[in-house]
């Protein structure tokens, strides 16, 4: 049997850098993880049925990335949930909520109770453990509030965070990143083991300790650290070679601590393990003041993001890399779909060769492709010319192996590589001067904006009269005290689903199809009447996505038939693609919500999403600022919110949930990010009446240190994820004291739980504590798309229940 250790060989014989890939999609090519993952949550597939999936989709991927000529092949990268989760159970750092106690093997249904806050109850065979787990024989446990969620940096990806508490203690708990390895040197293939490395795994954690609530986590390196040293020497002993360790926190505003705890963390671990070659990974930005700090790290390997890096750094780090370690460079970008600029590259690839040789460069992609789709080959609507544009996940290992045979070569390259450059300089040409991306009506629109185009005419204390009257006025919207409403979207059934197939493919007329989505919405309007909700949504029935959905009817938008990424577990989305200046050809959301409208007396919200979250959520252009970018999306979404409330909707929901990941990493380069932002959402909504109310909605978001730019977007109502975090959130908006209206979610709807009523009006009592009575909405923390009508109807009759509750205590009327 071979390994690739002999392609390690093989490319210090050729003298060429080692290639390495830091991670792959895990998703399948046609989304074989979430078909398995769910049916084995709905019990029509067994544990082992589940392995066999997960097992056959590693194996796909590492003979993929063989046969792209990867050197380095990752492993432990694979994940039925989240990779942080998965570092949460390696070191049995379980919540005591779930009945897990330290000392066993954290078995696959705890890490799914830790995510989703409820347990599986599978058949009888499958109960109990599958690693002798004795915590839970009966296979279930009391269902508990999930682990929270946040994004993973600035992406779209969702990590769950891990907890800590003073008494927190650590012991080799799984054996899942030992058990890949092996698995795939029984394939031939000699990996290299990914895990989250421990500074940026407390880094990313929270304290929830009551008793003490001060604790600092960083204490914990000290118990943290042997269970990385066990890691180390088992991989060592079962023929590791390399290791790589995930510091991305590198590219965050680090403490003198911080930088302190990575120090002794590789001090000690280098030690542990002589005979394996750490490879540190950061990404996502560059390391500024932490540069020293990471490249003292006593490491085989540095690997920095120089998609996201600063030029001048990269040639700080090349010049100041230690002679003993090696320097990986990141120039394939990881999070964008557009194909490498091979003319661009290779002059700073040679640079580096040339300083630092041959066996002291690594070449990669930026980071994780977990953020990318999986492979172009299926995408077969795309027209020649803009497929030629793209790179997937395949493909970006196709460039990594181009730009490192092409720096090997001595003299004229070979005729293939001669090919693949000159295909690639004219992608690149193609797309500079096609005339699909630049629209100079677009630009010159841009360019007229004016300061009050950004303002709404009164202060919202005026508009808040005008909404909901007072001082003996009438308001337009006839609300009571803590008005109830959900954040837009209601269940997309099966049925919903086949519909709209069988509509894309032709077999359903769209005159058959807008019947079947009236029916849908008129189903949908009744219920939230009969449940007593006060303002009502039409349920999005007519949307796939909330991007996607606008995106198909802007011009500049490009869509995929397969350009699949994970958001959060088995939730993946399917990216629009900005590829040129954004435009509104006709209205995009009047007609259903007018429908929706005319089925009612009671308010009925417009629902968009934003322009900041629909260019974050697409794979955006980089051949202008984002900014620039932004701007244009915010004006087409001007013109819909005026359509809007023109055909008589009097509040209108502009949804910016990725406002916060939108944020630059480092402090120092918020103003600017924070100043066009906040001008979008206000250039989008700022034209309306005074009595038309304006909505927002953020969540799985930080606020505390930007929440005077919330309140600069001016929103009447925001509301946003509580549930999760035990109202922690709201301590932003009260310490602010936030001016407008919020609603602070009390149903976590990432989890198929359904919460009492007596929790969530104790969850409105603690906001209550906080918060201007007359200010606060009930809501859900999120759409309810995902979910189904079996938890969605008791949920919301509970809120409802709960909105009464708190309105017969505390309310006015």
């Amino acid at each position: 049997m071979t390994t690739n250790s002999n392609s390690t060989a093989a490319a210090a014989a050729s003298a060429r850098p080692l290639t390495h890939n830091l991670g792959y999609p895990r998703i399948g090519e046609k989304r074989e993880l979430k078909k398995a993952t769910e049916a084995y949550w709905a019990g029509k597939l067994s544990r082992a049925e589940l392995e066999q999936v997960g097992a056959e989709l590693r194996r796909q991927n590492w003979e993929t990335q063989r046969r792209a000529g990867i050197d380095l092949i990752p492993s432990g990268d694979f994940t039925f949930y989240d990779q942080v989760l998965d570092t949460t159970c390696l070191v049995g750092n379980v919540p005591p909520r779930f009945g897990w106690k330290l000392g066993g093997q954290v078995d696959l249904d705890t890490r799914f109770a830790i995510a989703r806050g409820v347990r599986r109850s599978g058949s009888a065979d499958e109960k109990g453990s599958e690693c002798g787990c004795k915590n839970d024989e009966k296979g279930s446990s009391p269902a508990t509030y999930a682990s929270e969620m946040t994004k993973w940096f600035d992406t779209n990806y969702h990590y769950i965070v891990p907890e800590f508490r003073a008494d927190t203690q650590f012991a080799l708990s799984a054996t899942k990143i030992f058990d890949e390895f092996s698995e795939a040197l029984a394939l031939g293939i000699r990996t290299k083991p990914v895990l989250t490395g421990p500074v940026s795994y407390l880094k990313l954690g929270k304290v929830q300790d009551s008793k003490n609530p001060g604790f600092n986590r960083f204490e914990l390196l000290e118990r943290l650290l042997p269970v990385y040293v066990q890691v180390l020497q088992k991989l060592a002993a079962l023929g590791a070679e390399w290791v790589q360790l995930d510091e991305p926190i590198g590219a965050l505003d680090l403490n003198d601590e911080e930088r302190r705890a990575l120090s002794t963390a590789y001090a000690t671990l280098a030690a542990a393990a002589p005979q394996l070659k750490l490879l540190v990974a950061t990404y996502f930005g560059p390391l500024r003041e932490n540069l020293a700090t990471y490249l003292a790290l006593p490491v085989a390997a540095l690997h920095i993001d120089a998609t996201r890096g600063d030029s001048e750094e990269i040639t700080r780090i090349v010049n100041e890399l230690p002679a003993d370690k090696a320097l990986s460079l990141g120039l394939v970008d990881g999070r964008n779909i557009w194909k490498s600029d091979f003319a661009a590259q290779l002059p700073r690839l040679q640079d580096a060769l040339a300083k630092l040789g041959t066996g002291r460069l690594l070449f990669a992609p930026s980071c994780s492709l977990q953020h990318v789709p999986v492979t172009l080959r299926n995408e077969q609507k795309l027209d020649a010319e803009f497929k030629g544009w793209l790179a997937y996940a395949e493909e970006k290992l196709s460039e990594v192996a181009t730009l490192r045979d092409a720096l090997a070569a001595t003299g004229a390259p070979s005729p293939e590589i001669a090919a693949a450059l000159a295909a690639n300089a004219a992608a690149a040409e193609s797309r500079r001067k096609s005339p699909r991306i630049h629209r100079p009506e677009v630009k010159a629109r841009v360019a007229k904006i004016a300061p009050s185009d950004f303002d709404r005419s009164s202060p919202y204390p005026a508009r808040r009269i005008a909404q909901r009257g007072g001082s003996g006025a009438a308001g337009r919207l006839d609300l009571p005290d803590f008005p109830t409403t959900s954040i837009g979207s209601f269940p997309q059934t099966p049925e919903i689903r086949a519909a709209r197939l069988k509509h894309k493919r032709g077999e359903l007329s769209t005159a058959e199809y807008e019947k079947f989505i009236e029916a849908e919405t008129v189903a949908c309007v009744r219920f939230q009447e009969e449940v007593g909700i006060d303002m009502l949504v039409h349920g999005e029935y007519e949307r796939n996505d909330m991007v996607e959905y606008f995106g198909e009817q802007l011009d500049g938008f490009a869509f995929t038939e397969h350009g699949w990424v994970q958001s959060y577990g088995s939730r993946y989305v399917k990216p629009p693609i900005i590829f040129g200046d954004v435009a509104r050809p006709k209205p995009m959301t009047v007609r259903w919500s007018s429908f929706a409208q005319s089925l009612t007396k009671r308010p009925m919200k417009g629902m968009l999403t934003g322009p900041v979250t629909v260019l974050q959520w697409s794979f955006v252009r980089d051949d202008q600022p984002r900014r620039d970018t932004t701007f244009e999306i915010a004006i087409a979404l001007r013109d819909e919110v005026l359509d809007l409330e023109a055909a008589g909707i009097a509040a209108i929901q502009i949804d910016e949930p990725a406002f916060r990941e939108g944020l630059p990493l480092r402090r120092a380069d918020w103003a600017y990010y924070l100043d066009w932002a906040v001008n979008a959402f206000r250039l989008s909504a700022a034209g309306v009446r005074d009595d038309t109310q304006i909505h927002t909605h953020m969540c799985y978001s930080e606020f505390n240190d930007i929440i005077d730019s919330i309140a600069a977007m001016d929103a009447d109502v925001i509301t946003i994820e509580t549930s999760r975090s035990n109202m922690e959130l709201l301590g932003a908006f009260v310490d602010f004291k936030y001016p407008n209206e919020i609603g602070p979610g009390v149903y976590d709807i990432h989890s198929p739980r359904i919460p009492p009523v007596e929790e969530m009006v104790a969850l409105m009592h603690k906001a209550a504590q906080v918060i201007p009575l007359e200010n606060l909405w009930v809501n859900p923390d999120c759409g309810l798309k995902t979910r189904g009508w079996a938890e969605v109807r008791p949920a919301l009759a509970n809120m409802v229940e709960a909105a009464r509750q708190i309105r017969a205590e505390l309310g006015n009327k």
